[in-house]
């Protein structure tokens, strides 16, 4: 997202030195990294959350289309003993 490489890292870290001072930098320096990691921890279980969902949606798609294949699989079969007792009456009708 942020492509920040060492340099700017350094040169933000100066900075955040001369206006902060050296007394207060290590303070806000934890408290910017407890921070960080909060927010890192937030968008990976929001990535986590997002993957799982998706995941479940496929799933559902998967079942929908077995079901889908079973009632095929079903109507066949009525067709075809339909069909068979069709035959047999027909056979009954010819004797």
């Amino acid at each position: 997202m942020f492509d920040v490489g060492f340099w700017e890292f350094a040169l933000i870290g100066v900075i955040a030195l001369i206006i902060v001072g050296p007394e207060r930098m290590p303070g806000i320096a934890r408290t910017a990294g407890k921070y960080a990691g909060k927010a890192k921890r937030f968008i990976a279980k929001i990535q986590d959350d997002v993957g799982e969902e998706l995941e479940v949606d496929k799933l559902k798609e998967q079942l929908n289309a077995m079901d889908k294949d079973a009632n095929i699989v079903e109507i066949f079969d009525e067709t075809k003993q339909a069909i068979s007792d069709i035959k047999t009456d027909v056979d009954k009708t010819k004797s």
